[in-house]
C-alpha cells in the first residue's frame, strides 16, 4: 500500500511537471502564428453575394445569353421531330382503322419504322439534355475560374485571410460586403 501511495505521487508530480511545461509560457513570449498569442490580430473576412456578382457580371450574362439560345434551338429542333412523328403515328393509326394498309406485312413495317422515329426522337431529346448539361457544366467552371482568378489578383493587395461565398452566410455586417468591388472589377477586366 505504502510503494501505491509512493507511486500516486510520483505520478501526479510527473503530470504537473508535463502540464506546466506544455500550458505555461516559461520563455515570456509566445511563437508567432500559434493562434493563442494575445497579440496576434483577429482574422480578416469578407464576403461577396454571388447571386449579385453573376447578376451583373457581363462574362456570365453573355454566357447565360448563349446557352439559353442553344436551349432555344435544340427545345425547336426537338420539336420539329417530335410534332412529325406524332403527326405520322396519328396518320398511321388512321389508316390501320379504316383498313388502308394493303397488306398487313406493309402495315407491320410501318410500324416498325414508326417505332425506329419514335427511339430517335427519344434519343435526340437525351443527347440535346446531355449537351445542355455539358455546356452548362463549362459556363459554370468557366465563371468560377474567372471570379478565382480575379479574387487571387483582388486579394494580392487587400490581404483577406478569408472571402466567403454569401449563399452559406446568415448575417453579415455591411462593411465586409466586397460584392461591388469584385463585380466591378469582374466586369473591368472582362474583354468581349
Amino acid at each position: 500500500m505504502k510503494n501505491s501511495t509512493i507511486v500516486l505521487v510520483v505520478l501526479g508530480v510527473a503530470v504537473a511537471v508535463l502540464y506546466l511545461l506544455h500550458f505555461v509560457d516559461t520563455s515570456g513570449s509566445r511563437q508567432k502564428g500559434d493562434g493563442n498569442s494575445a497579440d496576434s490580430k483577429a482574422a480578416l473576412i469578407a464576403y461577396v453575394k454571388m447571386d449579385s456578382v453573376l447578376y451583373t457580371y457581363e462574362l456570365a450574362k453573355k454566357l447565360t445569353s448563349n446557352l439559353q439560345m442553344n436551349q432555344e434551338s435544340y427545345k425547336k429542333e426537338y420539336n420539329l421531330k417530335r410534332i412529325k412523328f406524332e403527326n405520322e403515328a396519328n396518320s398511321f393509326r388512321e389508316k390501320v382503322q379504316r383498313g388502308g394498309f394493303l397488306t398487313e406485312e406493309r402495315a407491320k413495317l410501318e410500324q416498325e419504322r414508326l417505332m425506329g422515329q419514335q427511339q430517335e426522337v427519344e434519343r435526340l431529346d437525351y443527347e440535346l439534355t446531355q449537351k445542355l448539361n455539358e455546356m452548362q457544366g463549362q459556363i459554370n467552371q468557366q465563371i468560377i475560374d474567372s471570379i478565382s482568378s480575379f479574387l487571387k489578383s483582388y486579394n494580392a493587395s487587400k490581404k483577406y485571410d478569408i472571402i466567403l461565398n454569401s449563399a452559406s452566410m446568415l448575417e453579415g455586417t455591411q462593411k465586409f460586403n466586397i460584392t461591388k468591388d469584385v463585380a466591378d472589377g469582374l466586369n473591368k477586366r472582362y474583354k468581349p
